[in-house]
């Protein structure tokens, strides 16, 4: 069931959302060559908590970290390790979420490490822009289907791949709400949206093809021809006649076309 949030509601998430986007601030700054990805875990799992949060996905059905550090072909859902290095060159995910006063946000970015390939740095770019060009289809009256289709159609026209296997969600009191939310589809097909629905949208955006497959740890999601894949996300709220507010990205303001 989809819920609609009220103004009271949205400004619960509003404050969550200005917390995750501090943290992953603060995260990211860290990547660099030579710091392992359960460093970069440690240090957002102390942020969150010494903000008096909780980060919603360390024990999410069983997932045993407050952040997922996901490496060049890993999509999502990477588990940091001390052994898992980054190296110049690679690009990683940072995928966290935190819980505020029992209200969620969600929000993923991917991060250069140091100096990267240019086609790999073009994926980054482009991945961030299919999360806003999708994005800014998310207002009142428009369809699930607006969202997916462009995000699809950049993707595509850049010589890339969206993964298809998974999706953004719907997100309050719980991480994962109705509806699913896909990074493909046809325009003005599917739910219509209304205004105080909240969303994350998340882009996964391959270089090479867009199957994967989940790694034996049962967690990590690869792509299957090793090729790299960006990830962008943040949580939104839907509103009547103008683009969503990105809840995890404050202070962000549309630009005209």
């Amino acid at each position: 069931m989809v819920t609609i949030k009220n103004p009271a509601q949205i400004e619960k998430m509003r404050a969550a959302g200005a917390l995750l986007c501090q943290v992953l601030d603060q995260v990211s700054a860290k990547v660099r060559p030579g710091v392992s990805t359960l460093e970069l875990d440690e240090y957002a799992h102390e942020l969150i908590v010494r903000a008096g949060a909780v980060p919603s996905f360390l024990g999410y059905e069983g997932y045993p970290a407050s952040l997922c550090t996901s490496v060049d072909d890993q999509v999502v859902h990477g588990i940091p390790s001390r052994d898992q290095i980054l190296r110049e060159g690679s690009i990683v995910s940072l995928d966290c979420g935190v819980i505020l006063d029992g209200w969620q946000s969600d929000s993923a970015r991917t991060v250069r490490v140091g100096e990267i390939p240019p086609e790999t740095d073009r994926l980054v770019r482009v991945t961030e822009e299919c999360f806003f060009l999708g994005a800014r289809m998310a207002v009142a009256g428009n369809t699930l289907g607006d969202i997916g289709a462009a995000i699809q159609a950049h993707a595509e026209a850049n010589g890339l791949s969206v993964i298809r296997d998974l999706t953004g969600h719907g997100i309050g009191r719980e991480m994962h709400e109705d509806p699913a939310v896909y990074n493909f589809g046809l325009a003005g097909h599917g739910l219509r949206l209304q205004p105080g629905m909240t969303l994350a949208i998340e882009p996964m955006i391959a270089l090479g093809d867009w199957h994967g497959y989940e790694d034996d740890d049962g967690w990590c999601f690869r792509t299957r021809d090793g090729k790299p894949c960006s990830h962008y996300e943040h949580t939104l709220v839907v509103r009547e006649g103008q683009p969503p507010e990105i809840l995890s990205y404050p202070g962000y303001e549309w630009k005209e076309r």
